[in-house]
């Protein structure tokens, strides 16, 4: 078989699922059968055209699969064997990866791309039947048996990008964290700041259903935009200041909320991905001498994340399952994209299943 059923991007709010040539490993590279994958935020974006990407794209950037076809010079690896692939995909060789940056991988060479982030982005991506894995040897991460597809699936973008913030923010034992917006990443950053061991976690945000989820997920108390002075209330909670805040949205007034949330010496960890101008108020900023830290992270991918992510899974210490909150199949994943797109019937994430 030499064609395939994949989601391409066509244009602005145009898409659908098309043959297209199936992929074949060269050197260095595998090719994974998909068996679940997701519809993401950064999707959306794409879609509407506000994220460029190249007409004719395969997009989705989420993979689980078992290795169909491997390249040579790829070991230890076995035809058949489940496994689960990061949204980057670091090639381990660059000045980026040798140099502990591994989620920057790519920088000067050529790639038009944030970082390593490539399926869906320059590359073809994982909403279809098959996907051409680059730099496999680096990115082949195997399943445990007694882990299911829908444990993992969530590990490759939105869990390793959400617990991220709560790791470069520097969360220590006995913080007050506070996480601005609740979608799937925020409450993986919710996840992630209870693992980094937060005494205290604040959710924010202005939907009933993410709330609920965010309480469940791990925050101690949720604060609803919609009818609470958020900054102020944080400052009550914690008696000045949060230690550390994580800005999971990318606006300018979740942004700033979060930085005037912190204490003197605080951190704001920021995932959200900004369009436009952003702002950084000088009172909001203490004039720039209240010992502040802005961070920013990309999600961080390779096998070794992946795996030390799934040991976190397997070990009981997460179940994200209950962020998968819809299933389609490929065939249907235009209306997987109007369910999620639209938020509608309390969506937090989208499975495809090709």
């Amino acid at each position: 078989m030499n064609t395939m059923r994949a989601t391409v991007f066509q244009g602005m709010n145009q898409f659908e699922v098309q043959e297209v040539a199936r992929p074949r490993a060269g050197p260095g590279e595998a090719v994974i059968r998909v068996t679940l994958t997701t519809i993401c935020g950064t999707d959306i974006h794409i879609i509407r055209g506000e994220y460029p990407v190249k007409p004719g794209l395969v997009i989705g950037h989420e993979p689980v699969g078992v290795i169909e076809e491997l390249g040579s010079g790829v070991t230890g690896y076995v035809i058949g064997e489940r496994v689960l692939v990061g949204a980057i995909t670091p090639c381990g060789q660059c000045h980026a990866c040798l140099s502990g940056h591994q989620a920057q991988c790519g920088h000067g060479s050529g790639y038009e791309a944030i970082g390593g982030w490539r399926f869906g982005n320059t590359i073809n991506g994982a909403q279809a039947e098959y996907l051409l894995v680059p730099y496999a040897q680096a990115n082949l991460t195997k399943i445990p048996n007694e882990l299911s597809d829908e444990q993992v699936v969530l590990l490759a973008d939105i869990a390793s990008t959400g617990f991220s913030g709560a790791e470069s923010g520097g969360v220590r034992i006995g913080d007050a964290v506070a996480v601005f917006a609740q979608g799937p990443i925020g409450l993986c950053a919710t996840v992630g700041a209870k693992l980094m061991g937060a005494a205290l976690i604040i959710g924010v945000d202005g939907d009933d259903t993410r709330l609920h989820m965010a309480k469940r997920m791990g925050a101690d108390v949720v604060l609803d935009y919609r009818n609470t002075d958020v900054v102020a209330e944080i400052k009550r909670l914690t008696g000045g200041g949060a230690d550390v805040t994580i800005e999971a949205l990318g606006t300018q007034a979740t942004f700033e909320n979060a930085l005037r949330s912190l204490r003197p010496g605080g951190t704001l960890s920021s995932l959200g991905v900004y369009s436009g101008k952003l702002q950084i108020p000088y009172d909001a900023f203490a004039a720039g001498i209240g010992d502040h830290r802005i961070v920013t992270t990309l999600c961080p991918g390779g096998k070794e994340r992946m795996r030390r992510l799934m040991e976190v899974v397997r070990h009981k210490r997460v179940d994200l399952t209950p962020l998968l909150t819809h299933r389609f199949s490929l065939d249907d994943i235009r209306e997987g994209y109007r369910v999620f797109g639209e938020r509608l019937d309390g969506v937090l994430k989208v499975a495809i299943k090709p």
